[in-house]
Protein backbone atom coordinates (compact mmCIF):
# COMPACT_ATOMS: atom_id res chain seq x y z
CA UNK A 1 0.00 0.00 0.00
CA UNK A 2 1.21 3.53 -0.73
CA UNK A 3 2.42 5.80 2.08
CA UNK A 4 -0.86 7.61 2.79
CA UNK A 5 0.73 10.18 5.07
CA UNK A 6 2.84 11.46 2.18
CA UNK A 7 -0.16 11.46 -0.16
CA UNK A 8 -2.63 13.24 2.09
CA UNK A 9 -3.09 16.92 1.26
CA UNK A 10 -1.98 19.59 3.70
CA UNK A 11 -5.58 20.24 4.82
CA UNK A 12 -6.05 16.56 5.70
CA UNK A 13 -2.77 16.52 7.60
CA UNK A 14 -3.86 19.50 9.68
CA UNK A 15 -7.19 17.96 10.70
CA UNK A 16 -7.21 16.88 14.34
CA UNK A 17 -9.56 14.55 16.17
CA UNK A 18 -12.40 16.13 18.10
CA UNK A 19 -11.39 15.84 21.75
CA UNK A 20 -15.06 15.78 22.74
CA UNK A 21 -15.92 12.95 20.34
CA UNK A 22 -12.93 10.91 21.45
CA UNK A 23 -13.69 11.40 25.15
CA UNK A 24 -17.36 10.53 24.65
CA UNK A 25 -16.30 7.06 23.49
CA UNK A 26 -15.14 6.44 27.06
CA UNK A 27 -18.49 7.48 28.54
CA UNK A 28 -20.77 5.25 26.48
CA UNK A 29 -22.08 2.99 29.24
CA UNK A 30 -25.49 3.00 30.93
CA UNK A 31 -24.26 3.74 34.45
CA UNK A 32 -22.37 6.86 33.32
CA UNK A 33 -23.74 10.31 34.17
CA UNK A 34 -22.46 12.55 31.43
CA UNK A 35 -22.15 16.32 31.51
CA UNK A 36 -19.89 16.07 28.45
CA UNK A 37 -21.99 16.33 25.29
CA UNK A 38 -23.87 19.40 24.13
CA UNK A 39 -27.02 17.37 23.62
CA UNK A 40 -30.52 18.82 23.81
CA UNK A 41 -33.02 17.05 26.06
CA UNK A 42 -34.44 14.33 23.75
CA UNK A 43 -37.75 14.20 25.66
CA UNK A 44 -38.50 17.67 24.28
CA UNK A 45 -38.27 16.78 20.59
CA UNK A 46 -41.67 17.61 18.99
CA UNK A 47 -42.21 14.15 17.52
CA UNK A 48 -45.97 14.34 16.97
CA UNK A 49 -45.78 17.74 15.29
CA UNK A 50 -42.98 16.54 13.01
CA UNK A 51 -44.90 13.36 12.18
CA UNK A 52 -47.91 15.41 11.09
CA UNK A 53 -45.75 17.92 9.20
CA UNK A 54 -43.93 15.18 7.28
CA UNK A 55 -47.23 13.85 5.95
CA UNK A 56 -48.35 17.33 4.96
CA UNK A 57 -45.07 18.11 3.20
CA UNK A 58 -45.26 14.89 1.16
CA UNK A 59 -48.91 15.50 0.25
CA UNK A 60 -48.44 19.18 -0.57
CA UNK A 61 -45.06 19.21 -2.29
CA UNK A 62 -44.96 15.69 -3.67
CA UNK A 63 -41.78 14.58 -5.37
CA UNK A 64 -40.24 18.06 -5.20
CA UNK A 65 -39.75 17.51 -1.46
CA UNK A 66 -37.32 14.72 -2.36
CA UNK A 67 -35.58 16.53 -5.21
CA UNK A 68 -32.40 18.58 -5.22
CA UNK A 69 -32.74 22.07 -3.78
CA UNK A 70 -30.98 25.28 -4.70
CA UNK A 71 -27.58 25.78 -3.09
CA UNK A 72 -28.71 28.95 -1.34
CA UNK A 73 -31.71 27.27 0.30
CA UNK A 74 -35.47 26.84 -0.06
CA UNK A 75 -37.17 30.24 -0.52
CA UNK A 76 -40.05 29.23 1.78
CA UNK A 77 -37.68 28.51 4.65
CA UNK A 78 -35.66 31.64 3.96
CA UNK A 79 -38.86 33.70 4.24
CA UNK A 80 -39.37 32.29 7.76
CA UNK A 81 -35.73 32.97 8.64
CA UNK A 82 -36.20 36.59 7.60
CA UNK A 83 -39.08 36.83 10.10
CA UNK A 84 -36.85 35.43 12.84
CA UNK A 85 -34.16 37.97 11.96
CA UNK A 86 -36.68 40.83 12.12
CA UNK A 87 -37.47 39.88 15.72
CA UNK A 88 -33.78 40.36 16.43
CA UNK A 89 -33.76 43.83 14.88
CA UNK A 90 -32.26 42.83 11.53
CA UNK A 91 -33.48 43.94 8.13
CA UNK A 92 -32.41 41.36 5.58
CA UNK A 93 -33.56 39.77 2.33
CA UNK A 94 -33.16 36.30 0.79
CA UNK A 95 -29.86 37.47 -0.68
CA UNK A 96 -28.46 37.76 2.84
CA UNK A 97 -29.10 34.10 3.73
CA UNK A 98 -27.37 30.81 2.94
CA UNK A 99 -29.01 27.67 4.34
CA UNK A 100 -26.36 25.18 5.46
CA UNK A 101 -26.09 21.62 6.74
CA UNK A 102 -25.76 22.76 10.37
CA UNK A 103 -23.87 25.78 11.64
CA UNK A 104 -20.72 23.67 11.62
CA UNK A 105 -20.84 23.65 7.83
CA UNK A 106 -21.28 27.41 7.94
CA UNK A 107 -18.08 27.72 9.96
CA UNK A 108 -16.25 25.40 7.58
CA UNK A 109 -17.37 27.41 4.55
CA UNK A 110 -16.20 30.60 6.27
CA UNK A 111 -12.81 29.01 6.88
CA UNK A 112 -12.65 27.81 3.29
CA UNK A 113 -13.50 31.22 1.84
CA UNK A 114 -11.48 33.49 4.12
CA UNK A 115 -8.46 31.67 5.54
CA UNK A 116 -5.08 31.28 3.89
CA UNK A 117 -2.44 29.25 5.72
CA UNK A 118 -0.79 31.29 8.51
CA UNK A 119 -3.51 33.98 8.47
CA UNK A 120 -4.07 35.40 11.96
CA UNK A 121 -7.54 34.63 13.33
CA UNK A 122 -8.69 35.96 16.68
CA UNK A 123 -10.62 33.68 19.04
CA UNK A 124 -11.71 33.71 22.65
CA UNK A 125 -9.99 31.88 25.50
CA UNK A 126 -11.85 29.56 25.85
CA UNK A 127 -13.63 29.17 22.50
CA UNK A 128 -15.96 26.70 20.77
CA UNK A 129 -13.91 23.64 19.84
CA UNK A 130 -15.75 23.14 16.54
CA UNK A 131 -14.63 26.56 15.38
CA UNK A 132 -11.06 25.94 16.52
CA UNK A 133 -10.96 22.67 14.57
CA UNK A 134 -12.09 24.39 11.38
CA UNK A 135 -9.66 27.27 11.61
CA UNK A 136 -6.77 24.97 12.49
CA UNK A 137 -7.63 22.75 9.55
CA UNK A 138 -7.31 25.66 7.15
CA UNK A 139 -3.96 26.63 8.63
CA UNK A 140 -4.94 29.73 10.59
CA UNK A 141 -2.61 31.09 13.24
CA UNK A 142 -5.00 31.57 16.14
CA UNK A 143 -4.56 34.35 18.66
CA UNK A 144 -6.48 33.72 21.88
CA UNK A 145 -7.90 36.61 23.88
CA UNK A 146 -8.84 36.01 27.54
CA UNK A 147 -12.43 36.33 28.71
CA UNK A 148 -14.21 37.03 31.97
CA UNK A 149 -17.86 36.95 33.04
CA UNK A 150 -18.65 39.76 30.57
CA UNK A 151 -16.99 38.11 27.59
CA UNK A 152 -13.82 38.84 25.67
CA UNK A 153 -11.45 41.45 27.13
CA UNK A 154 -11.65 44.27 24.61
CA UNK A 155 -8.52 46.07 25.80
CA UNK A 156 -6.42 42.96 25.12
CA UNK A 157 -8.25 42.51 21.82
CA UNK A 158 -7.34 46.04 20.74
CA UNK A 159 -3.70 45.56 21.73
CA UNK A 160 -3.56 42.35 19.70
CA UNK A 161 -5.15 43.96 16.64
CA UNK A 162 -2.70 46.83 16.87
CA UNK A 163 0.23 44.42 16.98
CA UNK A 164 -1.07 42.40 14.05
CA UNK A 165 -1.88 45.42 11.90
CA UNK A 166 1.64 45.73 10.54
CA UNK A 167 2.31 42.03 9.98
CA UNK A 168 2.67 40.53 6.53
CA UNK A 169 -0.24 38.11 6.93
CA UNK A 170 -3.54 39.97 7.12
CA UNK A 171 -5.76 39.14 10.08
CA UNK A 172 -9.07 37.83 8.75
CA UNK A 173 -11.70 37.88 11.47
CA UNK A 174 -12.64 37.84 15.14
CA UNK A 175 -14.58 34.71 16.04
CA UNK A 176 -17.05 35.15 18.90
CA UNK A 177 -19.84 33.19 20.58
CA UNK A 178 -21.38 36.18 22.36
CA UNK A 179 -24.54 34.66 23.85
CA UNK A 180 -24.22 32.03 26.65
CA UNK A 181 -20.86 31.17 25.19
CA UNK A 182 -19.88 27.62 24.42
CA UNK A 183 -18.07 26.57 26.57
CA UNK A 184 -18.12 29.15 29.38
CA UNK A 185 -21.79 30.11 29.39
CA UNK A 186 -21.01 33.85 29.69
CA UNK A 187 -22.66 36.61 27.67
CA UNK A 188 -20.79 39.47 26.03
CA UNK A 189 -21.85 42.76 27.61
CA UNK A 190 -23.48 45.53 25.60
CA UNK A 191 -20.59 47.90 26.32
CA UNK A 192 -18.08 45.41 24.92
CA UNK A 193 -20.28 44.65 21.92
CA UNK A 194 -20.25 48.32 20.98
CA UNK A 195 -16.48 48.50 21.46
CA UNK A 196 -15.93 45.44 19.27
CA UNK A 197 -17.99 47.02 16.48
CA UNK A 198 -15.79 50.12 16.77
CA UNK A 199 -12.66 47.97 16.54
CA UNK A 200 -13.97 46.14 13.49
CA UNK A 201 -14.31 49.49 11.72
CA UNK A 202 -11.01 50.86 12.97
CA UNK A 203 -9.01 47.78 11.96
CA UNK A 204 -11.15 46.70 9.00
CA UNK A 205 -11.72 43.19 10.33
CA UNK A 206 -14.72 40.89 10.00
CA UNK A 207 -16.61 39.58 13.02
CA UNK A 208 -17.96 36.04 12.93
CA UNK A 209 -20.92 36.02 15.32
CA UNK A 210 -21.71 32.39 16.12
CA UNK A 211 -25.03 32.34 17.94
CA UNK A 212 -26.45 28.80 18.12
CA UNK A 213 -28.97 29.35 20.93
CA UNK A 214 -29.35 33.08 21.51
CA UNK A 215 -33.09 32.43 21.91
CA UNK A 216 -32.59 30.24 25.00
CA UNK A 217 -32.42 32.99 27.63
CA UNK A 218 -33.82 32.22 31.09
CA UNK A 219 -33.04 35.47 32.88
CA UNK A 220 -32.64 39.13 32.01
CA UNK A 221 -32.76 40.61 28.51
CA UNK A 222 -30.70 39.77 25.47
CA UNK A 223 -28.28 42.55 24.52
CA UNK A 224 -28.49 43.49 20.83
CA UNK A 225 -26.70 41.16 18.46
CA UNK A 226 -23.40 42.36 17.06
CA UNK A 227 -24.93 42.34 13.58
CA UNK A 228 -27.76 44.64 14.66
CA UNK A 229 -25.19 47.11 16.08
CA UNK A 230 -23.14 47.13 12.87
CA UNK A 231 -23.89 49.33 9.85
CA UNK A 232 -20.83 48.49 7.75
CA UNK A 233 -21.55 44.83 6.78
CA UNK A 234 -18.58 43.73 8.89
CA UNK A 235 -20.50 40.95 10.69
CA UNK A 236 -21.20 37.41 9.50
CA UNK A 237 -23.84 35.67 11.64
CA UNK A 238 -24.02 31.89 12.02
CA UNK A 239 -27.21 30.16 13.24
CA UNK A 240 -28.49 26.62 13.74
CA UNK A 241 -31.73 24.77 14.46
CA UNK A 242 -29.83 22.09 16.41
CA UNK A 243 -30.30 23.55 19.89
CA UNK A 244 -33.64 25.34 19.39
CA UNK A 245 -35.45 22.67 17.31
CA UNK A 246 -33.82 19.29 16.59
CA UNK A 247 -30.15 18.51 15.88
CA UNK A 248 -30.87 15.49 13.69
CA UNK A 249 -32.05 17.62 10.76
CA UNK A 250 -28.59 19.26 10.60
CA UNK A 251 -29.98 22.61 9.52
CA UNK A 252 -28.23 25.94 9.94
CA UNK A 253 -27.96 29.25 8.15
CA UNK A 254 -25.53 32.10 7.63
CA UNK A 255 -26.53 35.76 7.43
CA UNK A 256 -24.12 38.16 5.72
CA UNK A 257 -23.69 40.72 2.97
CA UNK A 258 -24.88 39.30 -0.40
CA UNK A 259 -21.33 39.35 -1.78
CA UNK A 260 -20.18 37.11 1.06
CA UNK A 261 -23.22 34.85 0.71
CA UNK A 262 -22.52 34.37 -3.00
CA UNK A 263 -18.93 33.35 -2.29
CA UNK A 264 -19.99 30.97 0.50
CA UNK A 265 -22.60 29.44 -1.83
CA UNK A 266 -19.93 28.78 -4.45
CA UNK A 267 -17.85 27.02 -1.82
CA UNK A 268 -20.88 24.98 -0.73
CA UNK A 269 -21.56 23.83 -4.30
CA UNK A 270 -18.31 21.88 -4.31
CA UNK A 271 -19.11 20.31 -0.93
CA UNK A 272 -22.68 19.00 -1.11
CA UNK A 273 -24.49 20.88 -3.92
CA UNK A 274 -27.39 21.75 -1.59
CA UNK A 275 -29.01 21.28 1.80
CA UNK A 276 -31.80 18.62 1.74
CA UNK A 277 -35.12 20.05 0.57
CA UNK A 278 -37.19 17.74 2.76
CA UNK A 279 -35.73 18.85 6.09
CA UNK A 280 -35.85 22.48 4.98
CA UNK A 281 -39.56 22.18 4.21
CA UNK A 282 -40.23 20.52 7.57
CA UNK A 283 -38.48 23.41 9.35
CA UNK A 284 -40.41 25.89 7.18
CA UNK A 285 -43.78 24.37 8.11
CA UNK A 286 -42.81 24.14 11.79
CA UNK A 287 -42.01 27.85 11.77
CA UNK A 288 -45.04 28.77 9.63
CA UNK A 289 -47.39 27.17 12.15
CA UNK A 290 -45.89 29.23 14.95
CA UNK A 291 -44.57 26.09 16.63
CA UNK A 292 -40.95 27.21 16.91
CA UNK A 293 -41.73 29.99 19.38
CA UNK A 294 -43.83 27.62 21.50
CA UNK A 295 -41.14 24.97 21.40
CA UNK A 296 -38.44 27.45 22.44
CA UNK A 297 -40.52 28.57 25.43
CA UNK A 298 -40.92 24.93 26.49
CA UNK A 299 -37.19 24.27 26.13
CA UNK A 300 -36.30 27.41 28.10
CA UNK A 301 -38.52 26.42 31.01
CA UNK A 302 -36.97 22.95 31.23
CA UNK A 303 -33.35 24.11 30.88
CA UNK A 304 -33.89 26.90 33.40
CA UNK A 305 -34.86 24.33 36.04
CA UNK A 306 -31.99 22.04 35.11
CA UNK A 307 -29.51 24.88 35.39
CA UNK A 308 -30.88 25.73 38.83
CA UNK A 309 -30.54 22.11 39.92
CA UNK A 310 -26.89 22.10 38.81
CA UNK A 311 -26.12 25.41 40.53
CA UNK A 312 -27.76 24.15 43.75
CA UNK A 313 -25.77 20.90 43.61
CA UNK A 314 -22.52 22.77 43.04
CA UNK A 315 -23.20 24.94 46.08
CA UNK A 316 -24.09 21.92 48.18
CA UNK A 317 -21.39 19.43 47.23
CA UNK A 318 -18.33 21.32 46.00
CA UNK A 319 -15.62 22.07 48.57
CA UNK A 320 -15.40 25.69 49.68
CA UNK A 321 -11.82 26.40 48.67
CA UNK A 322 -9.91 29.19 46.99
CA UNK A 323 -9.61 28.78 43.24
CA UNK A 324 -12.80 26.75 42.78
CA UNK A 325 -15.60 28.64 41.05
CA UNK A 326 -18.18 28.35 38.30
CA UNK A 327 -20.14 30.59 35.99
CA UNK A 328 -23.86 31.29 36.32
CA UNK A 329 -25.20 31.33 32.74
CA UNK A 330 -28.39 33.24 32.06
CA UNK A 331 -29.31 30.83 29.28
CA UNK A 332 -27.95 28.19 26.95
CA UNK A 333 -26.76 24.68 27.83
CA UNK A 334 -23.40 24.97 29.60
CA UNK A 335 -21.53 26.30 32.58
CA UNK A 336 -17.79 26.50 33.22
CA UNK A 337 -16.03 25.14 36.28
CA UNK A 338 -12.58 26.29 37.44
CA UNK A 339 -10.57 24.34 39.99
CA UNK A 340 -7.31 25.29 41.75
CA UNK A 341 -4.41 25.41 39.31
CA UNK A 342 -2.62 22.44 40.85
CA UNK A 343 -5.49 20.18 39.71
CA UNK A 344 -5.13 18.94 36.13
CA UNK A 345 -8.57 18.26 34.68
CA UNK A 346 -7.05 16.43 31.70
CA UNK A 347 -6.00 13.74 34.19
CA UNK A 348 -8.97 14.25 36.48
CA UNK A 349 -11.28 13.26 33.62
CA UNK A 350 -10.15 9.63 33.71
CA UNK A 351 -10.57 9.45 37.48
CA UNK A 352 -14.05 10.92 37.13
CA UNK A 353 -14.96 8.34 34.48
CA UNK A 354 -13.97 5.62 36.93
CA UNK A 355 -16.61 7.10 39.26
CA UNK A 356 -19.12 7.12 36.38
CA UNK A 357 -19.30 10.86 35.82
CA UNK A 358 -17.96 12.71 32.77
CA UNK A 359 -17.23 16.26 31.66
CA UNK A 360 -15.28 17.90 28.84
CA UNK A 361 -11.74 19.01 29.62
CA UNK A 362 -11.30 22.77 29.41
CA UNK A 363 -7.96 22.60 27.61
CA UNK A 364 -9.81 21.39 24.50
CA UNK A 365 -11.33 24.86 24.21
CA UNK A 366 -8.03 26.73 24.45
CA UNK A 367 -6.10 27.43 21.26
CA UNK A 368 -2.96 28.05 23.33
CA UNK A 369 -2.94 24.69 25.09
CA UNK A 370 -3.81 26.12 28.49
CA UNK A 371 -6.93 25.67 30.62
CA UNK A 372 -5.96 22.40 32.31
CA UNK A 373 -7.71 23.54 35.49
CA UNK A 374 -11.09 24.03 33.80
CA UNK A 375 -13.99 21.93 32.55
CA UNK A 376 -17.31 22.36 30.72
CA UNK A 377 -20.49 20.97 32.24
CA UNK A 378 -23.70 20.45 30.26
CA UNK A 379 -27.03 20.68 32.08
CA UNK A 380 -29.49 20.32 29.19
CA UNK A 381 -29.26 16.55 28.67
CA UNK A 382 -29.19 14.82 32.11
CA UNK A 383 -32.24 14.55 34.35
CA UNK A 384 -32.57 16.43 37.65
CA UNK A 385 -31.63 13.29 39.56
CA UNK A 386 -28.62 12.65 37.34
CA UNK A 387 -27.43 16.25 37.72
CA UNK A 388 -27.59 16.06 41.51
CA UNK A 389 -25.87 12.66 41.74
CA UNK A 390 -23.34 13.52 39.02
CA UNK A 391 -22.21 16.72 40.71
CA UNK A 392 -21.91 14.84 44.00
CA UNK A 393 -19.63 12.28 42.32
CA UNK A 394 -17.60 15.00 40.62
CA UNK A 395 -17.19 16.91 43.89
CA UNK A 396 -15.90 13.77 45.58
CA UNK A 397 -13.32 13.26 42.84
CA UNK A 398 -12.14 16.87 43.19
CA UNK A 399 -11.92 16.53 46.99
CA UNK A 400 -9.43 13.68 46.58
CA UNK A 401 -7.05 16.17 44.92
CA UNK A 402 -7.06 18.77 47.67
Amino acid sequence: MIDLVKNYGIHARRIKKSVIRELLKLTNKPEMISFAGGLPDPTLFPREDIKDICTKIIDEFGNSAFQYSSTEGEPLLKAELIKLAEKDGLKITEDNILVTVSSQQGLDLIGKVFIDPSDPVIVELPSYIGGLQVFQGYGAHMHGIPTDDDGILVDVLEETLDQLKGTEEHYKFIYLVPDFQNPAGVTLSLERRKKIIELSRKYSILIIEDTPYRELRFEGQNPPSLMSLDDTNNVVMVHTFSKIFVPGFRLGWVIAHPDIIRKLALAKQSVDLCTPAFTQLIAYEFCRRGLLEKHIEKVKAVYHKKRDVMLKALEEYMPKIKGLSWTRPQGGLFLWLRVPEHINCDKLFYEAVEQNVAFVIGSAFHCDGHGQNTMRLNFSYPTHEEIDEGIKRLANVIKTKL
